[in-house]
């Protein structure tokens, strides 16, 4: 699961130079500094030639539906980050137990009470990416995976904690570390849950222009 962005921008990671008189690829910049999302992209074959965090407040408003507001962070993530004459990619994972949206985890309490209120059950994980074009119009897609884990004891608990991988993940858990050991069921996208859904994104980058073959 993905954690808080860092606010710091990092510049020029393509740094790939073009043959004479071939078209270059377009722009893109990455509205997010989260590694597990870089790492995602990379699977496709891209490196962006920026990242860049946006900085909003990511405060559910009253009432807000868990899809609805994994769209609406995506789509204000991918307009707040500022880049002329390029493509702009943003995503955002939202957990939720029913409609309740499952923070991302701060301490060990928090942590410790949604994989309570997970343990045994299903949830529904809503990850959105929103492409901002050049012009500043919007293309999005969302992706809706389905999650259970098995029944935790306080001693499967006690020990995920121990290990710090819930620290700033939504519903206090990553799915790429050892709390896969912990999920009997998934249905959906596993990249989804991570923080990137490769299927919609794919789509996204390649009816802009993106040489994904």
């Amino acid at each position: 699961m993905v954690g808080r962005d860092s606010s710091e921008a990092l510049a020029g990671l393509s740094g790939a130079s073009e043959p004479a008189g071939a078209t270059p690829p377009p722009k893109l910049i990455l509205g997010s500094a989260s590694p597990r999302r870089r790492e995602l992209l990379a699977r496709l074959g891209l490196t962006p030639d920026e990242i860049r965090s946006a900085d909003i407040d990511e405060s559910p408003r009253k009432g807000e539906r868990p899809r609805d507001y994994a769209r609406r962070m995506a789509r204000e993530k991918a307009l707040a980050v500022i880049g002329e004459d390029a493509f702009v990619l943003a995503g955002d994972t939202v957990v939720a137990a029913g409609l309740r949206i499952l923070p991302k985890t701060e301490d060990e309490a928090a942590a410790r009470h949604c994989l309570e209120l997970l343990s045994g059950r299903r949830h529904r994980v809503f990850s959105a990416i929103a492409l901002r074009y050049p012009d500043g119009s919007l293309r999005e897609r969302l992706s809706e995976t389905i999650v259970r884990f098995k029944p935790l004891s306080q001693a499967e608990i006690a020990a995920y904690l121990a290990g710090g991988e819930w620290d700033g993940k939504a519903g206090g858990y990553a799915i790429q570390g050892t709390a896969e050991g912990l999920i009997a069921w998934i249905s959906g996208s596993h990249s989804s849950v991570v923080g990137l859904p490769l299927f919609e994104t794919r789509a996204l980058l390649k009816s802009a222009g993106f040489p994904l073959g």
